[in-house]
């Protein structure tokens, strides 16, 4: 069977998209990991409308269900062009049992959206240490709280979200440490003023639950023997170099410092990327969503991380572009300028500033799947290695087994570049057993 879409990505802007498509008359499969739909943000909470638009979103998904396949735990590792210009989507699904499954479209979508950007600090691999994003999935996707006694740290607004809704599940939560300035978008005030009353609910939620937030502070170290007894939170400059510190007894840690698009699949093709604000590689598009690749768009944080509502803007245009259903409306070209003006002025509010470094040990690990600690980087940069890629090659951090999602970003810092675009064969970690059942005519 071959479908005239295949939409990689469940979230708000694969959803909108696939269904936006599906409407217009197209044969659609949605081909996701989880085992519902949702993505990192409307993943299903407890608590019904606990996530602005979630109800919405629902409403597409049920829409949606109706409409096309959803081809759910499906793990994409793969994406390759065949001589009649088809699009064959490798995937491995593990229920009953794992096998390879190839999905054929004439046309792709990427809406493959970001996972969380840490830093390394001594301790940050103890048991106990998360990031932020990985907190707040325990909670929505299965109910768990991560901890008893928690500290959430990093920069940008998605630690409010992730404060309140563990402290609203019961949770004592230390205390918000941003490592940026309390000022965020003041300098942009017209943007602001949209998100206002969201902003306004965090904060009388973390009041409620009486959990401080306090701005030029961050975890620089945590401490424990088998896992996180205590951390240390430093008051920084605006370079983030430690003025002072103190130390705060607690058994969990999450921590976030910003999204890394994924992009993996769109590379494996050959689309275009450029730097975002941030300086993370994006996939490079048109004003249909089109990337450089006939056949190809993306939509979502794969061209540039602005929050679900910029996806779903993105997926609604890409799947009208992908129908021919006309020239995009005017007023959603609007709404979606707006929206990444409003993104890239969050990344501009909220930076990763290069103090973080100091905060680093000749023992504290950089990577943490090959063990790799700081004084092996140095090592190999003494021995002539000047980027990342050569790093990598002598002391092999990104080798592991989440192939440089941890530590790839750290380790451009440390080597004085911007992070460089991916460039692997196989996107995500497959069974050599699956790898070896797959058929390349079996499409």
């Amino acid at each position: 069977m071959t479908y005239d879409l295949v939409v990689i990505g469940g979230g708000a802007a694969g959803v909108t998209g696939a269904l936006t498509a599906a409407l217009a008359g197209l044969r659609v499969a949605l081909v996701d990991s989880g085992v519902r739909l949702g993505g990192q943000y409307f993943r299903h909470p407890a608590v019904p409308g606990a996530a602005p638009g979630l109800d919405r979103f629902l409403r597409q998904a049920r829409a949606l269900g109706e409409r096309a396949d959803l081809l759910l735990g499906h793990q994409v590792w793969s994406v390759t062009r065949e001589p009649d210009g088809d699009l064959v989507v490798h995937c491995v699904t593990r229920e009953p049992a794992e096998r390879p499954v190839a999905v054929r479209g004439r046309r792709l979508l990427i809406a493959t959206g970001a996972y969380d950007r840490p830093l390394p600090f001594p301790g940050w691999d103890l048991p106990g240490v998360l990031t932020a994003g990985g907190a707040q999935a325990l909670l929505k996707g299965n109910g768990v709280v991560a901890g008893r006694r928690i500290v959430v740290s990093g920069t940008g607004p998605f630690l409010l979200p992730v404060a309140t809704g563990l402290a609203g599940a019961g949770a004592r939560v230390l205390g918000v440490f941003e490592a940026n300035g309390g000022l965020g978008l003041a300098r942009h005030p017209l943007l602001a003023l949209g998100k206002a009353g969201e902003a306004a609910g965090y904060a009388a939620a973390l009041a409620r639950h009486r959990v401080p937030y306090r701005t030029r502070q961050a975890v620089v170290a945590a401490h424990g023997e088998h896992e996180v007894e205590a951390v240390t939170v430093a008051r920084l400059d605006q370079e983030w170099n430690v003025l002072a510190t103190r130390v705060v007894e607690c058994d969990t840690v999450a921590v976030g410092y910003g999204f890394v698009p994924q992009i993996e699949l769109g590379t494996q093709l050959g689309c275009g990327v450029r730097h975002d604000v941030d300086g993370s590689p994006v996939l490079v598009v048109d004003a249909a969503q089109r990337t450089t690749v006939p056949g190809v768009w993306a939509a979502g944080e794969p061209t540039g991380v602005g929050g679900w509502r910029l996806s779903e803007l993105e997926g609604r245009i890409a799947g009208r572009a992908i129908a021919e259903a006309g020239e995009v409306p005017g007023v959603l070209v609007r709404r979606r300028e707006r929206w990444r003006a409003f993104g890239a002025a969050l990344q501009r509010a909220y930076p990763v500033q290069p103090g973080w470094q100091t905060w680093l040990r000749d023992d504290t690990l950089v990577c943490r799947c090959e063990e790799v600690p700081l004084a092996r980087v140095r090592e190999a940069q003494d021995l002539g290695a000047t980027d990342a890629r050569a790093i990598k090659l002598l002391a092999r951090p990104g080798m592991g087994w989440c192939q440089g999602r941890i530590c790839g970003y750290a380790v451009s810092c440390l080597a004085g570049e911007r992070q460089q675009p991916p460039r692997r064969p196989i996107a995500q970690p497959i069974a050599l057993g699956a790898l070896a059942d797959t058929d390349p005519l079996d499409h």
